[in-house]
């Protein structure tokens, strides 16, 4: 089973930061990974204009900086025991230098506290979005009130096969990714997993509500296949990657199986609420080599409603539309 080994851990002088430092550490030294913590000091909130007048803003830029860096390193002093941690503070437009720093030192996974915003805001045009629609690696997003150990974790997948032959591919090794990082964090925190499917059968509405005449036994029929289908789909994907991490730790998880009919719009975020998740992995691409192909209105309607924390998983090949400043 793959293990992060080269975590990025997003921080703030907020003290909802220390959720997430705390899950990175954790994470750090079960996964033996290295470890970098940045904050990020937004350009657009240092008004300069004033200080120009007086002093070089070059200046005052580089002393806030400096300041941040030694707050930084004070921080995470007492957390250098038997993990190795660097520190960095960056000055720009957050998301894009999260993105930069991933590319440059090739993290595998980002950690931070989930923005707190309302959802049209939330929606559009928040630093979380931007991640969740551009960054190259998972990006987990931690409630700010997210508990110190997990109890339920949900995988959502989505093993349909009625998309096109070259995406197929790319959706199931994407669901075995959710799949082995959902297991990997249940192992380590003690946590039921649950393996989640929604599925609906494409135009019973339109059967019913036009085709009046249509025996039902024929609509149930047609149904009932499409079901059996996704939940025999499922379960060679629970097998498929049951043999990947071993016998003896699939026993150990024992995954909950849930084939869900519906919306899954609807129905992952609702799953997730009913049985107080505290985390879902799910994906946000399930297509490859398009720069900007960013997210479906699906993930990022999901997204949108679920109440608990997020890690977000993207399919191997996705090309970020983000590139490296020269």
């Amino acid at each position: 089973m793959k293990r992060f080994k080269n975590i990025l851990c997003v921080v703030n002088s907020d003290a909802e930061s220390k959720v997430a430092l705390e899950r990175a550490v954790s994470l750090a030294a079960s996964n033996q990974a290295r470890l970098k913590f940045v904050e990020i000091i937004d350009k657009s909130s240092l008004d300069l204009k004033l200080i120009d007048y007086i002093y070089s803003s070059k200046n005052i830029q580089e002393e806030i900086i400096a300041l941040r860096q030694e707050q930084l390193e004070k921080l995470v002093a007492p957390l250098k025991k038997n993990i190795e941690i660097t520190t960095k503070v960056l000055v720009g437009i957050p998301f894009l230098e999260i993105i930069h720093e991933v590319l440059r030192n090739d993290h595998d996974l980002v950690i931070k506290t989930a923005e707190n915003e309302d959802i049209l805001d939330r929606i559009f045009d928040s630093d979380d979005m931007h991640l969740l629609r551009k960054c190259p690696c998972p990006v987990w997003l931690v409630k700010p009130n997210s508990p110190n150990t997990y109890k339920q974790i949900v995988a959502a997948v989505d093993v349909d096969d009625f998309y096109p032959e070259e995406e197929l591919n790319t959706r199931h090794l994407l669901n075995v990714q959710i799949i082995e990082m959902a297991s990997l964090l249940a192992l380590s925190e003690f946590s039921q997993l649950h393996v989640v499917d929604v599925w609906d059968a494409a135009g019973e509405m339109v059967i019913n509500s036009v085709f009046h005449d249509t025996p039902i036994e024929k609509v149930d029929a047609y149904v009932e296949e499409v079901r059996r289908q996704n939940g025999d789909n499922l379960d060679a994907l629970v097998y498929s990657v049951e043999k990947n991490i071993g016998e003896g730790v699939s026993d150990y998880l024992a995954p909950q199986i849930h084939l869900i009919k519906g919306n899954p719009s609807k129905e992952v975020p609702a799953f997730s609420n009913d049985i107080n998740a505290d985390l879902v992995v799910m994906g946000t691409v399930a297509r490859t080599g398009i720069p900007g192909f960013i997210m479906g209105n699906t993930a990022e309607t999901i997204l949108n409603r679920l109440n608990c924390s997020v890690l977000a998983v993207k399919p191997q090949g996705f090309q970020t539309p983000i590139i490296l400043p020269d």
